[in-house]
C-alpha cells in the first residue's frame, strides 16, 4: 500500500462529470446580518447530508455524480492537504449499486449516498487499516468495526481512510509514520490531532462528513484548528469494536462535519449496544436529528431556560488573547439566545492533564504488546524470538509511540504504580466528581476547545511537553467520560491568515442531544461568518 494517494487510480481513469455540481450556500464576511439569516432559513442547504440525501431522493442528482463531485475536489486538494493514507476503487462502483437500487425504488437509509471518510485507526474490510503505523503498513482486517458497518447498512458512500498520529498517539497529524498533513486554511499550519485527517478532509469538502476517535481530544482539537463540528460521544454510547485501542477506557468513536445537523445524523447511524463490545451502553438511542429545530421555527429566546456554566480555569493563563475574546463573545451570544450563563469553578481541572498522561500511556503500553511482529503486520527476521520482538517494534513504531510506551510501562512497574498510576486514578474519580456537582447545577459547561489556534508545522515537534499541554482543554471529558461537541464561533487573525477559533460545550453522560439541540441553535444563529476554508493555498 502506498502511504499516500495524491493521484488514486481511480481518480485518473474516468473523467469527472462537474456540470451539475453544485455549491452549498455559505455566509460570507460581507454579507449584511439581514441577509446571512435568510440564508441561515434554509437548513437543507447547511447540511451536507441533508442535500445529498433529497437530491438522490428526487433523482435531481444521481449517487455517481455526487461521488464524482467529491473525488474531483479531493484530486484538486489533496496535494495541498494530504488528508488521505488510502481512496477506496469502489467509490464510483459502489455510487452505481446505489443509484440501482433507487431506481428500483428499495428502501434507502439515512446516509444513502453520503460519501465518508473513515479514519485509518478504524478497521474496514476492504481498504488497508494501519493506525498511521508502520507496524501495520498493508494490514487488511477481514471485517468492519461496528461503527463502519452501521455506516454501510446506513447506505452511506465510503471513500477512503484518512491520515491521523500514530495509533492515535499526538496532537499534530505529524506524528504519522506516512506523511504530515496541512490545515485547510494554511497549509503551512497542523491541522491539529490525532484526527487531523478527517477534520481537514472535512474542511476542504473532500467528503461530507467523517469518522474520529477520541482519547484525550483528538476530535474536538482538530475541530477547533480546522473550523468544522466535532462531536466526542459518551464512553459506551458508540461500539469500540473495530477500533485500534490506544487507551481503552478513554477511546470513544466520534464525528466530524460541516454542521451539527450533520453529526447528528451520523451520530444516530451508529450509536447503540453491540454485543462485541462489552462496554457499549444499552442506554435508547434518540434520533438526534428530529429535535433539531430550524431556525425558522426559533422564537427570540430559544435557550430560555437552559443553565451554562464556563469554565472558570480555562480562561485564564496560557489561553490566547484571541481565542478568550471569542469564547466570551460566545458566551454573550448564547446570553442574548435566553441561556443564563454563569461562570463555575472545577478545581480538579488543571490536574487532568497529568493525571492522564499517566493513565493513557499506561494503558497504550499494554494494548501495544500485541503488535510482536508474529501475527500481522511488520516482521524483521532475527536468529531468536526475543530479538525478533525487540527488532520488529523498533523498525514498526515511530517516537511518540515509543516514548508512550516507555511511560507507561514506567507507571506501572512495580517500584512506582502506587505513585503514578493509583495516584492518576484517584484524580479521575475527582474530576468525576467535580464535573458531577457543576452539572448538577448547569446543563451544559462551555470552555475554548484548545489554548490557542492552529500553528506552524513543526513548531511543537521537538518539545513534546508543549505538544501534551495543549490537551488541556479536553483530557477532563475523557476521564469522566462525558460527551463533548465544538462547534466554530469565530476567528483570530494570526500573521496574514484567519484561523478558526471552536468553542466546547460539555454536557452529562448520555445528553448528546441537549448538546446538538443548543448547538444547532447556536450555529444557525451565527451571522457574517464563513467557516469554508479558502482552497487551495500553499
Amino acid at each position: 500500500m502506498r502511504a499516500a494517494v495524491p493521484f488514486p487510480r481511480l481518480l485518473i481513469l474516468r473523467p469527472v462529470n462537474t456540470r451539475q455540481c453544485r455549491r452549498v450556500h455559505t455566509v460570507k464576511a460581507s454579507q449584511t446580518a439581514t441577509e446571512a439569516s435568510k440564508l441561515h432559513t434554509n437548513r437543507s442547504a447547511c447540511s451536507e447530508i441533508l442535500r445529498i440525501r433529497n437530491s438522490l431522493l428526487s433523482r435531481e442528482r444521481t449517487a455517481v455524480e455526487v461521488a464524482e463531485e467529491y473525488l474531483t475536489r479531493l484530486q484538486q486538494t489533496e496535494p495541498y492537504i494530504k488528508s488521505f493514507l488510502y481512496v477506496s476503487d469502489t467509490v464510483l462502483a459502489d455510487a452505481e449499486e446505489i443509484d440501482r437500487r433507487l431506481g428500483r425504488n428499495e428502501d434507502v437509509g439515512p446516509l444513502v449516498g453520503v460519501p465518508v471518510a473513515v479514519k485509518d485507526n478504524l478497521c474496514t474490510r476492504d481498504m488497508p487499516s494501519t493506525g498511521g503505523s508502520r507496524v501495520l503498513e498493508g494490514y487488511r482486517p477481514p471485517f468492519d468495526a461496528t461503527a463502519v458497518a452501521k455506516l454501510r447498512q446506513s447506505g452511506a458512500l465510503l471513500i477512503g481512510k484518512t491520515n491521523l498520529d500514530e495509533f492515535g498517539m499526538g496532537s499534530t497529524t505529524e506524528g504519522s509514520a506516512f506523511q504530515v498533513t496541512s490545515n485547510p486554511w494554511d497549509s503551512s499550519r497542523v491541522p491539529g490531532g490525532s484526527s487531523g485527517g478527517s477534520s481537514a478532509a472535512v474542511a476542504a469538502r473532500q467528503c461530507a462528513v467523517s469518522l474520529g476517535s477520541d482519547t484525550g481530544g483528538s476530535i474536538r482539537q482538530p475541530a477547533s484548528f480546522c473550523g468544522v463540528v466535532g462531536l466526542k460521544p459518551t464512553y459506551g454510547r458508540v461500539s469500540r469494536f473495530g477500533l485500534m485501542a490506544y487507551a481503552s477506557s478513554l477511546d470513544v468513536v466520534g464525528c466530524l462535519g460541516s454542521s451539527v445537523m450533520d453529526t447528528a445524523i451520523l451520530l444516530g447511524a451508529m450509536a447503540g449496544n453491540d454485543k462485541l463490545d462489552a462496554t457499549s451502553s444499552k442506554t435508547e438511542v434518540p434520533d438526534y436529528a428530529a429535535k433539531l429545530v430550524p431556525v425558522e421555527a426559533l422564537d427570540s429566546k430559544p435557550l430560555k431556560g437552559i443553565r451554562i456554566g464556563v469554565i472558570r480555569e480555562t480562561m485564564g493563563d496560557g489561553v490566547d488573547s484571541g481565542v478568550m475574546s471569542n469564547i466570551q463573545t460566545s458566551a454573550l451570544r448564547l446570553e442574548e439566545l435566553g441561556a443564563a450563563v454563569t461562570e463555575v469553578s472545577l478545581s480538579s481541572f488543571p490536574l487532568g492533564l497529568p493525571a492522564y498522561y499517566v493513565l493513557a500511556p499506561s494503558e497504550a503500553s499494554s494494548n501495544l504488546a500485541r503488535y510482536d511482529g508474529i501475527r500481522y503486520g511488520c516482521q524483521v527476521p532475527a536468529d531468536d524470538l526475543e530479538s525478533m520482538y525487540g527488532s520488529s517494534r523498533a523498525k514498526g513504531f515511530g517516537q511518540e509511540v515509543k516514548r508512550r510506551i516507555l511511560m507507561g510501562t514506567y507507571a506501572l512497574s512495580a517500584g512506582y504504580y502506587d505513585a503514578y498510576y493509583k495516584r492518576a486514578q484517584q484524580v479521575r474519580t475527582l474530576i468525576q466528581r467535580d464535573f458531577s456537582k457543576a452539572l448538577d447545577g448547569n446543563d451544559i459547561l462551555i470552555s475554548p476547545a484548545a489554548p490557542t489556534a492552529a500553528y506552524k508545522i513543526g513548531d511543537k515537534v521537538n518539545d513534546p511537553l508543549s505538544m501534551y499541554a495543549g490537551d488541556i482543554m479536553t483530557v477532563n471529558v475523557n476521564l469522566a467520560g462525558l460527551p463533548a461537541l465544538v462547534v466554530p464561533c469565530g476567528f483570530v487573525k494570526v500573521g496574514e491568515s484567519d484561523l478558526p477559533v471552536g468553542l466546547q460545550m460539555i454536557g452529562s453522560a448520555f445528553e448528546e442531544g441537549r448538546l446538538l439541540q443548543v448547538g444547532h441553535i447556536f450555529q444557525q444563529t451565527l451571522q457574517n461568518l464563513s467557516f469554508e476554508a479558502p482552497l487551495p493555498k500553499k
